[in-house]
C-alpha cells in the first residue's frame, strides 16, 4: 500500500519543517487520537489541510489515549491509526507524541497555523506559542452527529455486548 505522507520523529519532523520554511510553505499542524477513522475525521483533516500548504497531525500514542480516554482505548493501535490517516491525501506527515497534549511538539515545530476543532476553543495546546510566533489558531467545525465515541455506542447499542452477525 503506498501512502500520500510520511511517518517522522520529532527530530526529523523538525528538520523537515526547516526545510519547509526555507521553502516558503506555509506549515499546518493539528492532533488528535483519531480512533476509529470517521467522516467527521476526514472532513476535520480536510478543512485543516486547506488552511496551508502542508499539513502535520500529531498523533497520541496508545499511552497517551489510554491516559487521556480511559484502559479501553484506543481501539485501534497507533500505528494503524498512523497508516490510516496517512492514506489520506490531505495528510503530509503524521508524528506521534506520548504526552496528554501535544504542546511541546507545537513548541519544537512552531506550525504557521494551529487548526483544532471547535470543542477545544477553551484550551488549544500551544495557541501561545504560535500566536507569538506571528502565526495564527483556526477552529473548525465539527459534523455534527459523528464522533468515535457515538460510534462505538451505536456498535454496543446494535450488537449489546453480544456476538455480533458478521
Amino acid at each position: 500500500m503506498s501512502f500520500s505522507g510520511q511517518r517522522l520523529d520529532w527530530d526529523a519532523m523538525r528538520d523537515e519543517r526547516e526545510r519547509l520554511r526555507a521553502a516558503g510553505r506555509r506549515v499546518v499542524f493539528t492532533n488528535g487520537c483519531f480512533d476509529i477513522l470517521h467522516l467527521g475525521h476526514v472532513q476535520y483533516l480536510a478543512f485543516a489541510r486547506r488552511q496551508g500548504d502542508v499539513l502535520v497531525v500529531g498523533l497520541n500514542s496508545d499511552a497517551s489515549v489510554r491516559r487521556n480516554k480511559g484502559p479501553r482505548r484506543p481501539i485501534v493501535p497507533e500505528d494503524e491509526r498512523a497508516a490510516l490517516l496517512l492514506a489520506l491525501r490531505c495528510v503530509d506527515y503524521v508524528v506521534l507524541f506520548d504526552e496528554a497534549t501535544p504542546e511541546r511538539l507545537v513548541e519544537r515545530l512552531v506550525p504557521d497555523v494551529l487548526v483544532k476543532g471547535r470543542d477545544w476553543a477553551h484550551y488549544v495546546a500551544g495557541r501561545e506559542v504560535v500566536e507569538a510566533a506571528g502565526g495564527r489558531v483556526v477552529l473548525a467545525d465539527l459534523v455534527p452527529g459523528r464522533s468515535t465515541t457515538g460510534l462505538v455506542e451505536r456498535i454496543l447499542a446494535v450488537y449489546g455486548g453480544g456476538n455480533p452477525v458478521v
